[in-house]
Parts: C-alpha cells; structure tokens; sequence
C-alpha cells in the first residue's frame, strides 16, 4: 500500500512510518516541524529514517527506498491538494497535530489552525482524490469531567477540559460527517498517554529522565494522586496498523434512537487505544528511579488547569475486532525508553 503519514516527525509518527516500511509499504511522510518542542529530536527521528529535509521540497531516504518526506504544513490546502492528486494514496495516517493540553492555556490559536483548518484540509483531500481509508489520532483527553471509569467509547464526550481536547472531539465529529456524506472510512484512536524510545520531551517519561540526570527535582501535580494509562509506543503501533489494514465499516448494530457514539450507519469508527492497566504516578516515578539507579527529589505541587486525576482506557473495541492485547508491562517498558534515553543524551 502507499500510505501518507502525517506528523512522521512526531513520536508516533516516527515509529508508525518506520513499521510500515520495515513491513514494505511506500509512505510518504509529512511534518512542518514546528517548535514546539526542541526541533534536534525531529530531525534525529527523521534521520533515522534516512531523511534530510528540505523546506517545501520532498527528500528522498537514503535509508529506505520506498521512503519520501515532505516538509509542509497542514494549513496549506494547495500544497496539500497537489500531493494528494499526484500520490493517489491507499490510504492516510493523520498524526500531526499541535499536541499539549498545558500548551493549550498558551496558544489557543495554534490549535485551530493545526487541529481544525489542518484536520479539514485532510478531509477535503481525501474527498476529492479517492482516499478510502484515513486513520487518525484523537486522544483520552476528550473525556474530560466524565470520572466513569474505565473510559469507554460509548460513553459521551462532551465536556471536554482544554481547547486541545475539545479539538479531537471536533475531530471526530468532522469525521463522522465526511464519513456520512462521502463514504470516507475514518477510524479515530483515542491515544492513552503513549510513552518509549523517541519520546516528546513534554510528557512525563522524559521530563522526569531528564530531571534525574541533572539532580532537579520532578513536579508531582495533585501531590502525587494521579494515575495514568501508561501505554508503551510498540503497543500503540501495533494497534494503529490493525486499522490501516481494515477500514472502518457501518455498523448493522446501530440504533438511531439510541446512538452508540463509536459506531455508525456510515463507515465510521472510534477506538480507545492503551494499555487496560491505569498506572498511579509514584509506582510510575519508582519504575523510573529503579531503571536510572537513583533517586529523584520530588516537588509536590496541586493538580494543572486542565489535568484530570485519572485514565483508563477500556479497549474491548479493539480486543472484539482485532485481537489487540498490549503485552509491554512497565518495568521492560521504562528500561527500553530509560536506554535509549541514554544513548540518545551521549550524543547530543
């Protein structure tokens, strides 16, 4: 298949384009490598991959021959219609997005332009140059006040807790009605805090790393009594290829009167994607400690605006239909990310 993956300078971007082509798919990866985050990471990850990139211009790999990047960015329609039409993709995995609920509080302008104008522009391309199957990533995020756990797609998302998180619910709607109107699979996947090698250096795992190897004390918010979903990258992956093997159909078990919001008449489909195994954060800081050989000063601070004190990704949807089991417990998953964390800080 070709695939185009959008965001394939981005942590799930990266080792999504990386499968696909290990399993030998064409991709064509596109990212405008923003700075939100320190860029060097990007463009590691992109070298790893055999990329060079050029602004506005496609590269080739020098690693992978069915392997091409283009530096652009989502809000540029024109741009993005010409790629489509010459591409003819098989199918998309959209994974840009500007991510960061915290960053959301900053910049909220930056999230409609890259989450809702970018997500649109998607859409209308697939529209118009015959994509029949895009994948794309929402996030646990959009269940907000809802403290019925575990989080399950059938429950109601409506009370989002951040501009970020109410741009992947409008994801999913705008979704449904491309879905509904042009026949277009859309399959969104509701990522639960994602961690591993090649991690954004604003989540958790590398934030705590980071502050470890340079004797800083780590930020506990809500003074320690979080829990999250810890859900290792391999896991993930193995996920997101089940979906762009099998495009979301309707659905016969749809009842109009009362609506699952996972399902639909139309070729639509929502999965949560984690690992079914809510992790509470000191466990999480001591995994940590254990894997770098010492131990961390702690600053223990009252929960974020826009934090939730919990996640816990019900993943029967994925289980029913694809087999999906993640099998990467903590402890192997934080030694893999702490030793390429490692290796990656020698170099730098």
């Amino acid at each position: 298949m070709k695939i185009l993956v959008t965001g394939s300078a981005g942590f799930i971007g990266f080792h999504v384009t990386k499968a696909l082509l290990e399993r030998g798919d064409e991709v064509v990866g596109l990212d405008n490598i923003n700075d939100y985050y320190d860029v060097k990471l990007k463009y590691a990850r992109l070298y790893e991959l055999g990329i060079e990139p050029k602004e506005n211009k496609e590269t080739l790999s020098t690693r992978y021959p069915k392997h091409r990047f283009i530096h652009a960015h989502l809000e540029d329609d024109v741009l993005l219609n010409e790629v489509f039409k010459q591409e003819r993709f098989d199918g998309v995995c959209h994974l840009a997005a500007q991510a960061g609920v915290r960053y959301s509080l900053e910049n909220p302008k930056a999230y409609i332009q890259s989450n809702i104008v970018g997500f649109l522009n998607i859409l209308e391309a697939c529209r118009h140059y015959g994509v029949k199957n895009l994948c794309y990533a929402s996030s646990s995020s959009v269940y907000g006040l809802n403290e019925s756990q575990p989080f399950c797609t059938h429950h109601h998302t409506d009370h989002p807790l951040s501009l970020y998180a109410a741009t992947k619910k409008s994801n999913e709607m705008m979704a449904h009605t491309y879905s509904h109107l042009y026949g277009i699979a859309t399959t969104g996947l509701r990522f639960f805090t994602v961690y591993g090698p090649w991690g954004r250096p604003d989540m958790a795992p590398m934030l705590f790393a980071d502050a470890l190897r340079h004797d800083r004390a780590i930020k506990v918010f809500n003074h320690g009594k979080m829990s999250r979903d810890f859900t290792y990258i391999d896991d993930i992956v193995s996920g997101i290829l089940k979906v762009i093997d099998h495009p979301a159909i309707a659905s016969s078990h749809f009842d109009t009167h009362h609506p699952n919001p996972s399902i639909s008449l139309a070729p639509y489909r929502l999965y949560n994607i984690g690992n079914n195994a809510p992790v509470n954060l000191m466990e999480f800081i001591e995994t940590l400690e254990k894997a770098m050989g010492k131990e961390a000063k702690k600053e223990f601070m009252n929960i974020q605006a826009g934090d939730v004190e919990s996640t816990y990704a019900d993943t029967n949807g994925l289980i029913e239909d694809f087999g999906y089991a993640p099998h990467t417990p903590l402890h192997k998953g934080i030694r893999e990310f702490v030793a390429w964390y490692e290796a990656y800080c020698k170099k730098i």
